[in-house]
């Protein structure tokens, strides 16, 4: 099909022009520019303590195995030579903040997802460039330029379908993935490669005989709604290529928290609330600097056999400060004790908000785990 006929096309079925951009290892890569000595090594930032995690590997540590959200230690074991860094939050929130400026010079409509990622559609094409691709390119190229930082692009027709895109050629890479040729580039994926599908939900569809889009999109409504209940709509709709929703600048935060996993699984009575007073603190930190205020406290374990639990507690008024907002996370720990076993990870979030200043909500892949 030729370009003309993908503009046509793009105009009778009212395709929207969409472009995901993510920023490659987003932390590590601004470690190594501000420090000259890292570049080309293998760089992990996170804490390099027995309960350490990782929450972001540069592409050197990678080729090791390294991931985020992985303990410290096992990186350590995986990557000898690897290098340990402490985040810099505030540093890469002023480095999104410059790159969103960017984004914003192309259009308005720009949903972040993250410091580092965001979707932009770009259908109205405000400065007559032509096409969503080279739209695509020049931002690439002005990040590079203005921040010394190189982003991968997916350009496409719906979220869905860029979001994968971007993955596709990483690091520093464009892919498009144009009208009509959405279900064909979704057949020949992993289902893992899919927004939403754990390693867990990867497994039980490896063992339904679904291992690619192209297996899952013979299998019908039917049969996903009776193994995967209300995620089967969107499995469906994603083995298609199909994807309705509309980038939303105003995406309403709903939450604001932030959650450990501990590489030791903890129980004694003054540990748990230590890891309390450490996640308030560090969540609270969160909450004061978005401007949020929520009405909701809910807390979250993750027991040593991955069985999870909430319990939450919502006020007539906002939560009015730390101190309350402790206090009410203390309370709901101990309503819970004993414990009926050892646990695995805790969290904290604040909801029912009022409003959120900015986007710093916990990005993809654990990047914003505390350490």
């Amino acid at each position: 099909m030729s370009s003309a006929d993908h503009n046509r096309e793009d105009e009778a079925d009212g395709l929207r022009k969409v472009i995901h951009i993510d920023m490659d290892a987003f932390f590590a890569s601004v470690e190594q520019r501000d420090d000259p000595s890292l570049r080309g090594k293998p760089v992990a930032v996170g804490g390099s303590s027995k309960r350490g995690v990782v929450a972001a590997a540069s592409y050197e540590a990678r080729r090791f195995g390294v991931r985020s959200a992985m303990p410290s230690v096992t990186a350590a074991r995986l990557c000898p030579d690897l290098i340990f860094r402490k985040p810099r939050f505030d540093v890469y929130r002023q480095v999104s903040d410059q790159i969103r400026a960017i984004f914003l010079d192309y259009t308005p409509h720009v949903e972040p997802l993250s410091l580092d990622e965001a979707y932009l559609d770009v259908t109205a094409d405000l400065k007559g460039i032509g096409s969503a691709t080279r739209i695509a390119e020049q931002i690439r190229n002005r990040i590079k330029a203005e921040t010394a930082l190189t982003a991968s692009a997916g350009v496409s027709y719906n979220k869905f379908l860029a979001k994968l895109a971007s993955d596709q050629n990483k690091p520093d890479g464009l892919c498009v993935i144009r009208p009509g040729e959405g279900t064909r580039f979704v057949a020949g994926l992993p289902v893992r490669r899919f927004h939403g599908v754990g390693p867990r939900g990867a497994e039980k569809m490896a063992r339904l005989g679904i291992e690619t889009g192209a297996d899952l999109a013979a299998k019908d409504l039917a049969f996903l709604r009776s193994h995967f209940g209300s995620f089967a709509e969107y499995l469906f709709r994603a083995a298609r290529g199909v994807d309705l929703r509309q980038v939303r600048a105003d995406r309403p935060r709903k939450s604001v928290g932030g959650e450990r996993t501990f590489f030791d699984d903890i129980a004694g009575t003054d540990a748990l609330r230590t890891t309390m007073d450490e996640i308030v603190e560090i969540v609270w930190g969160r909450i004061d600097r978005s401007g949020a205020r929520g009405r909701t406290v809910t807390l979250k374990l993750r027991y040593a056999d991955f069985t999870t639990i909430t319990r939450a507690r919502s006020l007539h008024h906002f939560v009015t400060g730390k101190a309350e907002f402790s206090a009410i996370g203390h309370a709901l720990l101990n309503d819970l004790q004993p414990l009926p076993q050892p646990i695995r990870l805790m969290g904290l979030t604040l909801s029912a908000l009022e409003r959120g200043e900015d986007e710093q909500s916990q990005p993809k892949d654990g990047q914003l785990s505390l350490l």
